[in-house]
């Protein structure tokens, strides 16, 4: 923020996002509450309600650290994590679950032990996949990119594979699973999510110099006396921690991510992780939150939210490579 005109608007954007945020979490717990404001059964309804809303502030943070760091290691603006195929494994597991075990296989995969378990194994997959092929002389970030997408291609591929094989009843019951929403969370999981997000998305934020400096290149990241390499591979390990737990909680998202962290440099207009991170999880409430408030009691459609967050997302992942950059 190189002069007091930039400061300035920045702080009253973050202002106003703080303010949207709040106006939306506080519409979702009181609009359309039957209870009079104030007696004991609103305030029942209105607790209720606060699941759903901290299930989209953990989802928020998650996906808004997690793609804007990892932007920052790829030093490309138009990926995000979930190339590394981690909708893909979800996809599998899901449809694994139901393909073998038939309907009752989703309530197998209900639990926090379940949970822990979709996040262990998604972890794992990602840590294996950054230190085989970010490990030796040729290793570099571009063929993890390309071996993740080949993964998340061939785990797809076989999900398909398995939905084609369900009876209609099964594949209905697994398409609500299969589509992200907030309906899929179950609070029993926060109190292993929330540790996870704040230890994974703490370390990040408090690692903001060293991203700044990590987005410079890998030859000026050397040259300062930083390891890349290690740097690299730890962002990414917190990174993985912070997708598979947004994914295994909700489902996938693909592009929320992706028009989070755009909407936070559009919004913050610097480079400085110190800034952009806020912006970028306000963004995110602001769109899960809005998009939830809007469809439920405006549309009376608050099941398409997740679809509708994708396609927004994708035509503004769309708008990006057509105007080549200059956003």
């Amino acid at each position: 923020m190189p002069t007091s005109k930039v400061r300035k608007r920045y702080w009253i954007t973050l202002g106003i996002m703080i303010a949207l945020a709040l106006v939306f979490g506080a519409g979702l717990l009181a609009w359309d509450n039957p209870m009079p404001v104030g007696s004991e059964g609103f305030w029942i309804i209105a607790k209720m309600r606060a699941g759903s809303i901290l299930t989209m502030a953990v989802v928020a943070a998650c996906q808004a650290i997690a793609t804007v760091s990892f932007q920052t290691v790829t030093n490309n603006r138009l990926l995000t994590p979930s190339i590394m195929g981690f909708e893909a494994l979800y996809r599998v597991v899901q449809t694994g679950a139901v393909f073998f075990l038939g309907i009752a296989g989703i309530t197998f995969f209900t639990g926090i032990g379940q949970f822990a378990l979709q996040v262990a194994i998604m972890v794992a997959l990602s840590v294996a996949l950054y230190g085989w092929l970010l490990s030796g002389k040729l290793g570099n970030i571009q063929i993890m990119l390309l071996v993740g997408i080949i993964i998340g291609t061939g785990l797809g591929s076989v999900a398909t594979f398995m939905q084609r094989m369900l009876t209609p009843s099964e594949f209905d019951v697994l398409t609500a699973r299969l589509f992200g929403s907030m309906t899929n969370a179950d609070m029993s999981y926060m109190p292993l999510a929330i540790p996870l997000m704040l230890v994974a998305g703490g370390y990040l934020v408090a690692s903001s110099k060293k991203l700044n400096i990590l987005a410079l290149g890998k030859e000026t990241t050397i040259n300062l006396g930083i390891n890349h390499r290690r740097e690299v591979m730890t962002t990414l390990f917190f990174v993985s921690i912070l997708m598979a737990v947004s994914t295994a909680l909700v489902g996938p998202l693909t592009f929320l991510g992706f028009l989070v962290a755009t909407l936070a440099y559009q919004l913050a207009d610097t480079y400085d992780h110190r800034f952009i991170y806020p912006m970028a999880f306000l963004a995110g409430f602001v769109v899960l939150a809005g998009s939830y408030f809007i469809m439920k009691n405006v549309f009376y459609a608050q099941g398409v939210v997740g679809i509708i967050i994708e396609a927004v997302g994708g035509i503004t992942f769309l708008i990006f490579i057509l105007r080549k950059g200059r956003l």
